[in-house]
């Protein structure tokens, strides 16, 4: 097993369990709270993601004897297994977790079941030559013409219960919703639908579930009659194949293309992705609300700004989504997390989990519709079979809550309703969600305007960009020559999201959009302070703002965001800090303080006069403080200062190019993960399309090939073609969209890897490096 970050290093593939115990297919004894460790006790199927809290902290990779699979938790653990699914097969993923008694099986030979390969449980190269040829559907631009009519579909259910004062939503929408959109988007007819709508839940507990063996025999019965149904309906489109519809396009293909698509494939998806479009939404869809009315600041913000709902609804996918876990099986010995795992081993990777850790969201325990990167979840999956219909699924749940909050903006949830999950590892919703309201109270009892000019919104993740929380200022304070503190508030007076240090926002006024590090005190959430320097020379956002802001003015904001983390697991630490970068510097110094680690502290300025923050510094600082003023002839040794580095000391700095430059030179010979440096600005961000080259990359997990032109970069080319690349500053200063390559020559233009992660080259940014021949070959 894996340590706990608080116990001491062990050797890779050690073991820091030393008592006795049933040993893991790896030969490491197994910890109590992972022999403990049960899916279908009370805590996991409640809340997944917290009954694993423990594993994220100190065993993201344990065996579970009870479930017979290694359990995966944490975000870059899960996500690796993704990326590897010829490592991690996902052949297991449809396989019973429940062994069937000879009853069910005979059962469900009666009515001739024979559920074979799908997208989901097929190996390469098999699945990605089918999801190429069946993928043309699912593209954004050819789901734009279903919003329409899932909105009138929407608006007709509300209709039946708008002046009633009280449903259950899942039974008298949410559940409906979803088959009726994926029974048209299959192209089967209304008059099929349902008997399908009947049995679809049979298929989860039969597959995840752990039913009794009397259960079984019910399961297996409504399966039975779940795959004979579907095959009649699929008997008569094989009859007449030319309608409409997603299963019509894949009979088309399977005349076409018999041997990438043969009949058996199609048999079995026509059960599958009914399951797979009906539950999963269905689940989410009232996760979203249950999770929105709970925290009735979120859902008010959405009811006054109807553009926070993509946001809202990917905050709702991470924080409660209803794909819990998937399963994958080895296929070699191979490591996880630094953990063992033999030929032959299964794995539980738990998304939700994933979806809560602290290493890749910032406070991944609180509900913020305005977080960043929650469209980073891995509720979708990641990679070559990350789900195909992810964004059908947006649609769905944004239209659902656009009209929600236009006709029913004062609805809440019944207090004191007890909630109930279907018992199952993989995924997760109530089977009720009662809500209440006041009909007299329906905005369009006022006025018919509620049902006009609906919010349109574009298919695919929410563009980052357009994340932004509305903040005002609360004071603007001069802190220095030609610096000035703003203080940002919530216009409601809340509480504003918790920061790490290193954590910095981007500003937003009109065009003006800037990056600038979080200084205040981190205790106090009622403000996030930062500190901009006046730059005549500059791009003009910072004079702008000089200029212009005032108390009282409404700006927004994205982040906080952190890409320039404190390691606080190191013996000693050097902070360097150059003219204003002292703001993400004087936040690490502050909690360096306060955990009692041992620090020196540099800081560098022409005189005291420009120097921000000082006599704060000093007051709070002085033992470990040196103050380097240029014009006191006090100019900072970086040779000497760091000549003697102890073992494990970090350094750390931001501050001018010139500095970071000499600092980066002296690291050459330093152990690598040293120096942590944080730059201002990219030293070039702008493509010259005479100046680059076109080239190819072939993206090794998916089997595809991207062509990169000349007046684009490798970001920009890999979104066009549907790849998920997470990414954020788009300047090579964050190291979000960092990919790994396998094969050819990178010309790296980011100022995120350390001289030596670039003489490896197997990885690069994404936003702006390039290749320098013409082939690259990703890990994608």
């Amino acid at each position: 097993m894996t340590s706990a970050p608080t116990q001491p290093a062990v050797e890779a593939g050690g073991c820091p369990f030393h008592h006795a115990g049933e040993p893991a297919p790896n030969g490491c004894p197994v910890s109590p709270r992972a022999a403990a460790f049960d899916p279908f006790d009370r805590p996991y199927q409640l809340d997944p993601a917290e009954a694993l809290r423990w594993s994220r902290e100190q065993e993201p990779v344990f065996y579970s004897p009870r479930l017979g699979y290694w359990v995966v938790s944490r975000f870059d653990d899960v996500k690796a297994v993704f990326r590897d699914n010829h490592t991690f097969s996902p052949s297991i993923a449809l396989e019973k977790l429940t062994p069937a008694p000879p009853e069910a099986t005979r059962i469900l030979e009666s009515y001739g079941y024979a559920m074979r390969r799908t997208m989901v449980n097929e190996d390469e190269p098999d699945h990605m030559e089918r999801r190429r040829l069946l993928m043309e559907a699912f593209l954004p631009e050819n789901l734009e013409k279903h919003e329409v009519w899932v909105r009138e579909l929407v608006r007709d259910y509300m209709d039946r219960f708008i002046d009633k004062g009280r449903a259950d939503l899942v039974a008298e929408m949410f559940r409906e919703i979803p088959m009726a959109v994926a029974l048209r988007f299959l192209g089967v007819p209304e008059e099929d639908a349902q008997e399908l709508r009947k049995f679809s839940v049979a298929h989860t507990l039969n597959t995840w579930g752990r039913p009794s063996p009397e259960q079984q025999l019910q399961v297996a019965e409504d399966v039975g009659r779940f795959w004979k149904t579907a095959q009649g309906i699929l008997d008569r489109m094989l009859a007449e194949p030319t309608g409409e519809g997603w299963m019509y396009d894949s009979i088309r293909m399977h005349e076409a293309h018999p041997d990438i698509v043969p009949e058996s494939y199609l048999r079995s998806m026509m059960m599958a992705i009914l399951v797979a479009a009906h539950e999963t939404t269905a689940f989410a869809t009232a996760n979203a609300f249950r999770t929105l009315l709970s925290n009735r600041d979120a859902w008010n913000d959405v009811c006054e700004n109807t553009a926070l709902i993509p946001s809202a609804i990917e905050e709702c996918l991470r924080a409660a989504g209803s794909v819990v876990a998937w399963r994958r099986i080895a296929t070699d010995d191979t490591e996880v997390g630094g953990v063992k795992i033999p030929k032959g081993g299964k794995l539980l990777i738990v998304q939700a989990s994933a979806n809560r850790d602290p290493s890749h969201f910032e406070n991944p325990d609180e509900f913020d519709i305005c977080r960043h990167n929650a469209a980073e979840h891995l509720t979708f999956g990641y990679g070559a079979h990350q789900c195909m219909g992810k964004n059908i699924a947006r649609m769905e749940m944004r239209v659902i809550l656009d009209e929600f909050v236009r006709r029913l903006p004062h609805m809440q949830l019944v207090e004191d309703q007890a909630f109930e999950y279907l018992p199952n590892t993989s995924f997760r919703g109530p089977t009720s969600l009662w809500v209440e309201w006041e009909p007299a109270q329906n905005p369009e009892r006022r006025t018919h305007s509620v049902l006009e000019n609906p919010t349109h919104f574009p298919i695919g993740a929410p563009v980052k960009d357009e994340i932004l929380r509305r903040v005002v200022v609360k004071e603007v304070a001069r802190e220095a020559e030609a610096v000035i503190r703003i203080d940002l508030a919530d216009p409601h007076g809340r509480e504003l999201p918790d920061w790490s240090p290193g954590s910095h926002i981007e500003l937003v006024s009109g065009e003006w959009r800037r990056y600038y590090s979080l200084c205040g005190a981190r205790g106090d959430r009622s403000r996030l302070s930062i500190a901009i320097l006046r730059e005549p020379e500059g791009r003009g956002g910072s004079v702008h703002f000089h200029d212009t802001l005032k108390p009282g003015d409404v700006l927004h904001i994205a982040g906080p965001k952190n890409h320039f983390h404190l390691d606080a697991s190191a013996p000693r630490y050097t902070l360097i800090a150059g003219g204003i970068g002292i703001t993400p510097i004087l936040a690490m110094a502050d909690r360096l303080k306060a955990l009692g680690k041992p620090y020196a502290l540099h800081y560098c300025g022409a005189g005291r006069r420009t120097m921000a923050f000082l006599d704060r510094v000093e007051r709070d600082h002085s033992m470990a403080l040196t103050v380097h003023a240029g014009d006191e002839g006090c100019r900072l040794d970086l040779p000497g200062v760091l000549a003697d580095l102890s073992e494990g000391e970090q350094v750390y700095s931001c501050g001018p190019e010139r500095m970071l430059e000499a600092l980066e030179a002296l690291a050459v010979d330093w152990p690598e993960g040293t120096l942590h440096i944080e730059h201002f600005t990219a030293r070039s961000s702008i493509l010259d399309p005479e100046n680059e080259h076109a080239f190819e990359v072939v993206l090794a997990d998916s089997d595809l090939t991207v062509q990169v032109g000349n007046d684009q970069t490798l970001l920009e080319a890999l979104t066009a073609a549907g790849v998920d690349v997470p990414s954020d500053c788009c300047e090579g200063l964050c190291g979000t969209c960092e990919v790994a390559v396998t094969e050819g020559g990178i010309d790296h233009r980011d100022l995120v890897l350390s001289r030596a992660e670039r003489d490896a080259h197997d990885r690069m940014m994404a936003c702006c490096s390039r290749a320098k021949g013409k082939r690259l070959v990703l890990a994608l």
